[in-house]
């Protein structure tokens, strides 16, 4: 059985100081929080960190960041977070910034076993800087390295017994190919079904991927930037 009681029981015997972890999420869309949670909790330090942002303020994974666990981030946006910002600017963490496409494509080339690829993206840009550039029919092209990690923590919908796991809407980010870039995966889901009710054609990520599956509690499902509009007037056009 791949099924852990509770988020620390999943993470038992994963962590050390100095790995690398793949967490899961696209803003504040399925991020692996309950996990993220039960790092802070470990204490677990000196981290490099994968991930396409790095939570919000007080959400997901600015929780390690304010604790001080994370050494390096390597990521695609900074976006509003204050606390990412200020401690890259200042020197205290590194960051390794990606273009969006080219970060889920070093780790689509990670769980698929591929080193390197080429891509235009970055080329002649400061994230060109000491990469090869190859010229391919005429044109440049950037050479990227894949990217693996220690662990892998993802969020999903369902899961069977066997980790198969079915992804909602927008939480299918950048958790499917992190799903398959770790040494080690461990999925939180909202949901657990029994063995064979996850129809095989809607199985997003196969339960070959996920060595441990726990399920998480009281999701609030925040949104990033809610904009409203005024109501139209009665009988008008919507």
């Amino acid at each position: 059985m791949k099924i852990f009681p509770t988020p620390a029981e999943a993470l038992s015997g994963l962590l050390f100081p100095g790995m690398t972890i793949m967490s899961g999420g696209f803003g504040l869309s399925g991020n692996p929080e309950k996990l993220i949670d039960a790092l802070l909790a470990d204490g677990v330090g000196d981290l490099t960190i994968i991930s396409n942002n790095c939570g919000a303020d007080g959400f997901g994974l600015w929780k390690l960041l304010n604790a001080g666990q994370i050494r390096k981030m390597v990521s695609s946006y900074v976006g509003e977070n204050k606390l990412f910002a200020s401690l890259y600017l200042s020197g205290e963490l590194e960051l390794e910034l990606n273009p969006q496409g080219t970060l889920a494509e070093r780790i689509r080339a990670g769980g698929a076993g591929i080193p390197a690829f080429y891509t235009k993206t970055g080329v002649g840009t400061v994230v060109a800087e000491g990469k090869p550039v190859e010229t391919f029919d005429g044109q440049l092209y950037l050479r990227e390295r894949w990217l693996r990690a220690d662990l892998s923590i993802v969020k999903a919908w369902k899961a069977d017994p066997e980790g198969n796991l079915v992804y909602r809407k927008t939480a299918r980010n950048f958790n499917p190919v992190m799903a398959t870039a770790g040494v080690m995966t461990v999925a939180e889901v909202e949901e657990l079904v029994p063995a064979g009710a996850l129809d095989p054609d809607q199985i997003h990520t196969p339960g070959i991927y996920v060595n441990r599956v726990v399920q998480g509690e009281h999701y609030e499902k925040r949104i990033e930037q809610r904009t409203v509009r005024p109501r139209t007037g009665e009988g008008e056009a919507r």
